[in-house]
């Protein structure tokens, strides 16, 4: 039977709050609640079994004393709810944390704003556990000097959604399968979602905007990524979202807009025996629509809508051109110059990008600032009028559909 221990204000002078919550910790039965009145409390407590903390709404607040971490969870079964909880150290080999989760399973954290914590949760070998509706930022330093809002390594089959994170450096997924990270919202950090050696992950409805790098997949293999939008994602390093080696993944019904680069795929898939899937896409708005980095074939790229890219398609592959070895088929192109003679939605010839030798902001990055000026205006118009070298085919699009809304209608399964 759950018992409660209440902390009554009345009897209490804020002073004499330090100490008390370790104390109420340590002699609380396992599965007791503890509910807090509003109240500052000294943090830097360690609960050890079994404990639910409820804070009603958030005016408990947990402060650490600037080293280490404020709160650590070393049992299953703990919950942490409607908490305020502040003031972790700035170690990065210490992992300062606002949260620490480690060796345990069944764990919620729930309604909690952390806040002045070099790392915010911090997950280690953490399994079936719930991170939702939390509100996470990190100290008020520069990029990478800030620690990961929220970190799983060796975690699994773990849920983390509704989640806002604000000016951190990532939320990071390492060595950890299994996981559903969905419905959250990420703004002004560095990687939105960085997955490092994963897999059977699923990345649904999140919303990433004014981050370096929205969703980054790298070593990892069998995971889907839903109906996320990622936008703004500017900078040299600015990119949607990302493949490297990775492979057997579905990546389906985003919206990928104003980013320097829209997808960003390297050597994916890397399992030569598998193959990824890129479908009902919205790639709009960025200066490269889709670019490919080194050996990346086998992408089944199909029904997306390409429209308002600086450039729909970058290879910087100057021998091979890898993108011309996927399969591109049934995508809208705003520059496809086909008719549909029998008003079927689908062009009567196939769409075909060419490079031509003479576009040199394909070759200098920095060119692209001029793209709209009348001078390359002209260059770009007479090099498709009369090149000077032989064109290069990039892909070929058998079936272009026509218009936009005839892709936006329906889901792409």
């Amino acid at each position: 039977m759950v018992s409660r221990i209440w902390f009554l204000l009345s009897l209490l002078s804020c002073s004499l709050f330090a100490g008390v919550l370790q104390e109420a910790i340590d002699s609380a039965e396992p599965g007791s609640k503890l509910e807090l009145p509003p109240g500052e409390y000294s943090g830097n407590i360690v609960i050890d079994k079994p404990l639910i903390i409820d804070g009603i709404d958030k005016s408990a607040v947990i402060v650490g004393d600037g080293n280490g971490t404020v709160v650590k969870i070393r049992s299953s079964y703990v919950t942490l709810k409607n908490l305020t909880i502040v003031g972790s150290g700035s170690e990065h080999q210490n992992i300062d944390a606002g949260i620490s989760i480690k060796d345990a399973e069944h764990v919620t954290v729930d309604n909690c704003k952390i806040d002045d914590s070099l790392f915010g949760i911090d997950m280690e070998q953490v399994s079936r556990s719930q991170i939702t509706n939390n509100w996470i930022r990190s100290k008020p330093y520069s990029l990478g000097l800030r620690g990961d809002a929220i970190r799983l390594w060796y975690s699994n089959d773990n849920n983390i959604s509704q989640n806002h994170v604000t000016h951190s450096r990532d939320v990071v997924v390492w060595y950890s399968h299994g996981n559903v990270i969905s419905h959250n919202f990420g703004e002004y950090s560095r990687y939105s979602l960085h997955f490092m050696y994963t897999g059977r992950n699923e990345v649904l409805y999140n919303t990433y905007e004014h981050n370096s790098v929205g969703i980054f997949f790298m070593y990892s293999r069998d995971t889907v990524a839903i109906g996320n939008v990622v936008k703004n994602s500017l900078g040299t390093t600015g990119l949607g979202i990302g493949l490297k080696d990775a492979s057997n993944f579905d990546i389906r019904n985003n919206t990928v807009i104003y980013c320097a680069r829209g997808f960003y795929i390297d050597r994916s898939p890397y399992q030569p025996d598998q193959r990824n899937k890129i479908a009902g896409n919205r790639i709009i708005y960025n200066a490269e629509g889709m670019h490919f980095h080194s050996l990346s074939i086998a992408n089944d790229i199909i029904g997306n809508i390409f429209k308002g890219n600086i450039e729909n398609v970058v290879d910087d592959d100057e021998k091979l051109y890898h993108s011309l070895q996927n399969y591109w088929d049934g995508n809208y192109w705003d520059d496809y110059k086909g008719f549909d003679r029998d008003k079927d939605g689908i062009g009567d010839t196939p769409y075909t990008l060419f490079y031509y030798a003479d576009r040199m902001w394909l070759l200098n990055p920095n060119v692209k600032f001029f793209y709209a000026s009348p001078v390359i205006t002209i260059m770009n118009f007479l090099a498709k009028l009369a090149p000077i070298s032989e064109p290069v085919k990039l892909l070929t699009d058998a079936h272009p559909v026509m218009f936009e809304k005839d892709l936006e209608r329906g889901v792409v399964q």
